[in-house]
């Protein structure tokens, strides 16, 4: 996050107020994972780096603040942004499970032959990439793949609670690409590898129930993925800020 990397925000956005940018650039880096979980935000350190003042920081932190992703902690002074944690990731993926696994099986009815082809081609191209450790594209196909899903499930229901919950999946999709490259052999591995694939199989065979185990089975194997990179202690500790540093 620097300053050039804003001013592209301001010509982008000119009429928008500098709060507003400040809080979309701070939210994109926390979700991406380029600010660490636990990193204490100082509002100085980031006003310095923007060359603005430190009221739209201050309030891009609060409005963060108010959106979840970064807290005050009642034992220290400042702001944090959010931590990760296999308790919290269950929880999430246990409301992704509901949502997703229904989105799929809605796509065996109402996903055209276009969206099941372009399912298929991101399906094979997160296939392709976590087989050759492609970490950015990995990330490039497997949030739109899912994405697509939900868009293309005809429950506007379904899609508006997905929205909600998209930024969360993001960080912790976006963890995964920090798991693979350091897990080395995962059993798991095999499983993560092709459940876009079974997914898209069940769709093009419009068989809502398989699609339906399809998805299931997927959020599962992710979750004991990210589980066994722990090695029976905390799996995110390699992408979290331990000391809450900037």
């Amino acid at each position: 996050m620097n300053r050039a990397e804003f001013q592209a925000y301001l010509e982008k956005h000119p009429s928008a107020k500098l709060r507003d940018l400040v809080t979309q650039m701070l939210y994109e880096e926390i979700v991406s994972l380029r600010i660490a979980p636990g990193t204490k935000l100082n509002v100085n350190s980031i006003a310095s780096a923007l060359g603005i003042s430190r009221t739209p920081v201050a309030e891009a932190i609060v409005n963060l603040c108010e959106k979840g992703f970064v807290i005050s902690r009642p034992d220290t002074s400042g702001y944090y942004v959010i931590d990760l944690s296999m308790t919290d990731m269950i929880s999430l993926y246990d409301v992704r499970t509901a949502i997703e696994c229904e989105a799929a099986a809605l796509c065996t009815e109402h996903a055209d032959n276009a969206t099941v082809a372009e399912l298929e081609r991101l399906a094979n191209e997160y296939r392709d990439a976590l087989i050759a450790k492609d970490y950015d594209s990995m990330l490039g196909s497997d949030m739109p793949f899912h994405a697509l899903i939900v868009s293309s499930c005809g429950n506007k229901y379904i899609q508006k609670c997905y929205e909600m919950l998209r930024p969360n999946l993001t960080m912790y999709q976006s963890s995964m690409l920090k798991f693979v490259s350091s897990s080395g052999e995962n059993p798991w591995s095999s499983s993560i590898t092709y459940n876009h694939n079974a997914v898209v199989e069940a769709i093009k065979m419009r068989i809502p129930e398989l699609a339906r185990q399809a998805m299931a089975n997927h959020v599962s194997s992710s979750l004991n993925y990210t589980m066994f990179c722990g090695g029976g202690s905390d799996p995110f500790a390699n992408v979290r800020n331990p000391k809450g540093k900037k």
